[in-house]
């Protein structure tokens, strides 16, 4: 992959990760650049975008790759890989949005396989069988729905709000 099209793709993850509507993304990509577009950027604007989304507090993090020397124990400082199965996109989405939900506090990967070692037994996402996947799925559900109806109760026992 050519440099340009490499910082256009570290641009979006930070757009991603900054939770930047399109608006206030094209606004920021502006006012460091004078452009909208990473498409119509060059490569010093492009990396002006860049430090103008460090500088709201996006950190680029690097693969690590496993040490060359595991240690005895047979475990080599690995990063967790993101799994792409359709089963395990769905557990990511329903875990992501109980956290804008405001029910899960830590929304990243090392918290979900908490999660779902606690759940199943498995240590990573990616080792999850069918049902078990499937299990987390519903438990997921089934605590976003919990926590929907305790929100419910306690604005029906607050009973009408005066205007």
């Amino acid at each position: 992959m050519d440099p340009r099209q490499k910082l256009i793709k570290l641009i979006h993850v930070a757009k991603r990760d900054l939770r930047l509507g399109d608006d206030v993304y094209r606004l920021l990509l502006k006012s460091a650049t004078g452009k909208t577009s990473t498409t119509d950027m060059t490569v010093p604007e492009l990396e002006k975008a860049l430090e103008a989304l460090k500088a709201k507090g996006f950190k680029v993090r690097h693969k690590t790759r496993p040490h060359p020397n595991p240690s005895p124990k047979g475990r080599g400082a690995t990063s967790r890989t993101v799994d792409q199965e359709a089963q395990s996109r769905k557990i990511r989405a329903l875990w992501l949005g109980l956290h804008q939900a405001g029910i899960v506090r830590d929304p990243n990967e090392s918290a979900l396989a908490a999660y779902v070692k606690r759940m199943t037994g498995v240590e990573a996402l990616q080792w999850l069988d069918e049902h078990q996947a499937s299990r987390v799925i519903e438990q997921l559900k089934k605590w976003g729905f919990r926590a929907a109806r305790q929100a419910e109760d306690r604005a029906d026992s607050e009973g009408p709000r005066a205007q």
